[in-house]
């Protein structure tokens, strides 16, 4: 199946931002040519956009998550902040980062099936997925296997605020999540689906955000910066990317700041 031109744009970024970790590299292109995971992705964004009427939940979304969960937790790293694997004395940082990519571009499989619940048939739908990824990656390592399998399950099942989860690695995966709320998410379903429904509210409050920045914070290790173009995006700021970030293990590290382009910004941690 052919990729869109975004989505060979994104794979690009996470290429990059991959170069110094070969195992990390190695496994989103063993994951960009998976083409089963291709076409899960795409039906599932089929299902959400086009049955059911939702933002873009296909292989645009997962990429764009794993792009933020990988940014946000490089800044983690330069700020000497161990992830849970590393402070468990489990795995490497490297190890951390594997299972993050690989619940960031599995975590909405879920939606091929349907909405509620989809976080849980997610996971179910990614077992195989994962073990035959991490199978290619380290054939010789069962220890690996075995963790970056348990903490990207986590990441999947939790990335709705629907499941306590513990995990620094599962907290910036339900962050990331949160932040891919801009409205080209909402252009599809805007344009397709004129009819109101309940959920609307949804498409048209991602519609007005303009831009999200994830940067290196001034008081915490991570800065994330939305910029709107009208008072409704306050709606997707407030009831989707802060309650994600209050369910988030990681939400220590997170300040946030929200406002319309050209007036001040609002701090909300």
């Amino acid at each position: 199946m052919m990729k869109s031109v975004k989505e060979v744009s994104i794979e690009s970024k996470i290429q990059r931002r991959l170069e110094k970790s070969p195992k990390c590299l190695e496994l989103v292109n063993y994951l960009f040519a998976d083409e089963e995971l291709q076409e899960m992705q795409d039906y599932a964004n089929t299902v959400s956009i086009k049955r059911l009427g939702y933002n873009d939940h296909g292989p645009v979304h997962m990429r764009q998550v794993v792009g933020n969960a990988i940014k946000m937790l490089n800044i983690l790293h330069d700020s000497n902040i161990k992830t849970s694997l590393e402070a468990e004395e489990t795995g490497t940082f490297e190890d951390s980062m594997c299972a993050v990519i690989l619940a960031g571009l599995m975590h909405d499989l879920g939606m091929m099936i349907g909405r509620q619940g989809h976080e849980d048939m997610s996971a179910i739908l990614a077992q195989p997925l994962i073990e035959r990824a991490l199978k290619h990656i380290f054939p010789d390592n069962l220890h690996k296997r075995v963790i970056i399998k348990s903490l990207a399950t986590e990441a999947i099942i939790g990335h709705m605020s629907t499941t306590k989860i513990h995990s620094i690695e599962a907290g910036i995966i339900l962050i990331a999540d949160g932040c891919d709320m801009t409205k080209g998410r909402a252009r599809i379903p805007m344009s397709i689906n004129k009819t109101p429904r309940v959920g609307d509210i949804h498409k048209y409050s991602a519609n007005a955000i303009n831009r999200i920045g994830i940067h290196h914070g001034e008081r915490k290790p991570i800065k994330i910066d939305v910029e709107m173009s009208g008072d409704v995006g306050f709606f997707q700021v407030e009831e989707v990317l802060l309650t994600k970030i209050d369910s988030s293990p990681a939400k220590q590290y997170v300040e946030l700041y929200a406002g319309v382009e050209g007036q001040e910004r609002k701090c909300y941690l």
